[in-house]
């Protein structure tokens, strides 16, 4: 493995994302939107840097491609239990590579009429984009690399790493 960003380099653009939010969101209440599993690690530090009161739930989606690539059918493995309409939602993902997957879940939490909808990155990967979807607010963007840590897995190894490595 070879390291692209250490722990504190994580930390700073979280803290730095957790400014630009509370910002945009001053004044509200804000239900955080988790994609399991790889972004409960990210989602717990924004939270607790986020100037705001936050509720929390979380959605498990499956996507069904060739091989490795993420552009297959998708669907919701495991749903909200917290009602979306009328309210501040913040979708809050790892990283997004294809965006078939961000996209098919904003389209789904869209029709649910919450106030606003917006969604956090940690990594963006525009390069692997097979769709249009722009995330509101981006960490990092990184080059096509398979990377681990801060909550990234392969085979459902190394999530528990404090920085973030390629893996080779």
């Amino acid at each position: 493995m070879k390291r692209l960003f250490a722990e504190g380099d994580v930390q700073r653009q979280v803290r730095r994302l957790a400014r630009e939010i509370s910002r945009d969101f001053a004044g509200r209440e804000v239900l955080l939107v988790g994609i399991l599993k790889g972004a409960f690690i990210f989602m717990a530090d924004l939270a607790r840097r986020v100037a705001f009161p936050v509720k929390m739930d979380f959605v498990r989606l499956a996507s069904y491609g060739g091989g490795t690539e993420s552009f297959g059918k998708v669907r919701i493995t495991k749903d909200l239990e917290t009602s979306l309409q009328g309210k501040d939602v913040l979708i809050v993902e790892d990283i997004i590579d294809t965006g078939v997957t961000l996209k098919y879940l904003f389209r789904r939490l869209k029709a649910r009429r919450p106030r606003s909808l917006k969604s956090v990155v940690l990594l963006d990967k525009p390069s692997r984009r097979k769709v249009r979807f722009q995330p509101d607010y981006v960490g990092f963007t990184i080059e096509d690399h398979f990377v681990v840590g801060y909550g990234l897995d392969f085979n459902e190894e190394y999530r528990n790493l404090p920085g973030i490595y390629v893996l080779k």
